[in-house]
């Protein structure tokens, strides 16, 4: 198990959670000096996506700190993410990784070198594992918001929460919405069926969007206690509940549920 936390460490445990270990060699890398916190005081892991296929092989995305990989269960990390920018820098350093805010990081289990970031400016694609990524430049109201999730056999495939960056939070033109893709980021469409497209003010954290295993049920909260579900990959949404408290999280369990 993997757990990232603010500021900036990375634990795992080797034994279901009983116990944890900090991983040192990524906290004592020289170019954590260099990270900054995004939103909050200090540096987070929020992001740790494991190769399916090959456990030894590990991304984490940290906020603001950038993309690191390793090749070797953890014992040595590079910085990655060749392509992200970072357009609240000076234009001469906003290509630095190290200064890089992905808001969260997922990836496709099909097609593990297959990852999808949603950035505080912008959308981007890997095809390699977070070594290098694309910008999408359009998507929809937004390319601003919090969450992301990746189709689990189809990499082409994923879906945001778009909202308005930095001077509202809130949804664009007061229409919640959810965007998706289908072919790597080439085109979008804009999912509105069932979701509220007045007065809306619900913004998605970025762990507040999931998808099951089959790839067609999804879930999303929102910061207004909303919570919506799908059941045919996005195309039309079911209120569950409008008046919970801020949802922070929504996982779907083994059985389906979320």
């Amino acid at each position: 198990l993997w757990a990232g936390t603010i500021p900036g460490r990375l634990f795992r445990s080797d034994d279901e959670g009983a116990s944890w270990t900090l991983v040192e060699s990524l906290w004592n890398r020289p170019e954590r000096v260099q990270m900054m916190g995004g939103g909050y005081d200090y540096p987070g892991i929020h992001s740790v996506c494991v190769d399916p296929r090959n456990s030894k092989a590990i991304s984490v995305a940290i906020s603001c700190g950038g993309v690191w990989c390793s090749e070797d269960d953890g014992v040595t990390w590079s910085l990655e993410g060749r392509g992200l920018r970072s357009e609240y820098a000076p234009p001469e350093i906003e290509d630095q990784r190290i200064l890089q805010d992905p808001h969260l990081m997922a990836v496709c289990p099909a097609s593990p070198k297959a990852l999808w970031i949603q950035h505080h400016n912008g959308i981007f694609r890997s095809a390699d594992g977070g070594r290098s990524f694309s910008e999408i430049a359009e998507a929809g109201p937004s390319v601003f918001g919090f969450a992301v999730a990746v189709h689990p056999k189809d990499p082409q495939t994923a879906w945001f929460v778009p909202a308005i960056k930095d001077e509202q939070r809130t949804p664009v033109d007061g229409a919640l919405v959810v965007t998706r893709t289908r072919d790597g980021g080439a085109s979008f469409e804009t999912l509105r069926r069932g979701l509220p497209q007045e007065h809306a003010y619900d913004l998605v954290f970025r762990h507040g969007l999931a998808i099951d295993d089959t790839g067609e049920r999804l879930a999303f909260g929102s910061t207004t206690g909303g919570l919506y579900v799908s059941e045919d990959g996005g195309d039309s949404w079911t209120v569950v509940s409008s008046n919970l408290p801020p949802i922070h999280s929504v996982v779907f369990c083994e059985s389906g549920g979320a």
